[in-house]
């Protein structure tokens, strides 16, 4: 650990129709000194009980207030899927509102903004088609597309977050933003491919690369070793940066 380095708080967005369960392990694979921070949207995961918001910019609003930046404390964004799509809308908020901005974002598996949307829009589909396709994504356990059940309480949810993605509009006002940014794909994710991931260059002024990995749209599932590996230095070159710009400004305004 670099003491003259403040310790970093990271905070994990997940998938459409996910929770934090899938990032579980993953506070234990990166550095020690790094407060890891799982959230779960309302209406997921431990929230199950609040009300789902269906709605892209309500709900960045919502988990921008949970963060709540501080000066005191650097933190970063990593979101997988839906959750990079909040991860740009929150960034995005804190930027235009004045807030301290993650010193970092992470952006995984979901098309950059002025990517034109191809396909069908899933959250119409009917159950057969969508456990389909759900299945072929990865990252719904089995047993939530095998038991009736479980499809039966979890369909709603999915269904509402893939309608989020798939109606979210970018604000073309928006220029690229003053943050370091990473983006993250799995070679054979055919819905977020690595060409359409590399437009996220356009939207940080501190683009740092796009990241292929081997697998599909959740190429870390069986080993996030590689990606949580990649996120330390990446989130860390971007923490030294903000360290050196921050001390240079305080020399400067002394001299």
């Amino acid at each position: 650990m670099d003491s003259t380095r403040p310790a970093l708080r990271l905070f994990v967005l997940h998938h459409a129709g996910g929770s934090h369960l899938l990032y579980r392990d993953w506070p234990a694979g990166l550095p020690a000194d790094w407060d890891v921070r799982l959230l779960d949207a309302p209406g997921h995961g431990l929230l199950m009980d609040q009300p789902q918001i269906a709605d892209a910019g309500r709900l960045a609003d919502h988990l921008l207030h949970e963060i709540a930046p501080r000066p005191d404390r650097p933190y970063a964004l990593f979101g997988h899927s839906m959750g990079a799509l909040l991860t740009y809308e929150i960034t995005r908020r804190a930027v235009e509102r004045g807030l301290p901005p993650p010193v970092w974002a992470g952006v995984s598996a979901r098309s950059a903004p002025q990517t034109p949307r191809l396909g069908a829009r899933y959250h119409h589909l009917p159950d057969a088609d969508l456990r389909t396709r759900l299945r072929q994504l990865g990252g719904t356990p089995d047993e939530v597309l095998d038991a009736p059940d479980l499809w039966a309480l979890f369909a709603p949810v999915i269904r509402a977050d893939l309608r989020l993605v798939e109606t979210w509009r970018p604000d073309p006002r928006t220029g690229a933003l003053p943050v370091a940014l990473s983006a993250f794909a799995g070679v054979d994710d055919r819905s977020a491919t690595p060409g359409r991931m590399a437009g996220w260059r356009e939207h940080s002024t501190h683009f740092l690369g796009l990241r292929v990995f081997d697998g599909g749209h959740f190429y870390f599932q069986d080993d996030p070793g590689p990606l949580l590996r990649q996120i330390e230095r990446d989130a860390t070159a971007a923490l030294d940066a903000a360290c050196t710009t921050a001390r240079t400004q305080r020399t400067t305004q002394t001299a």
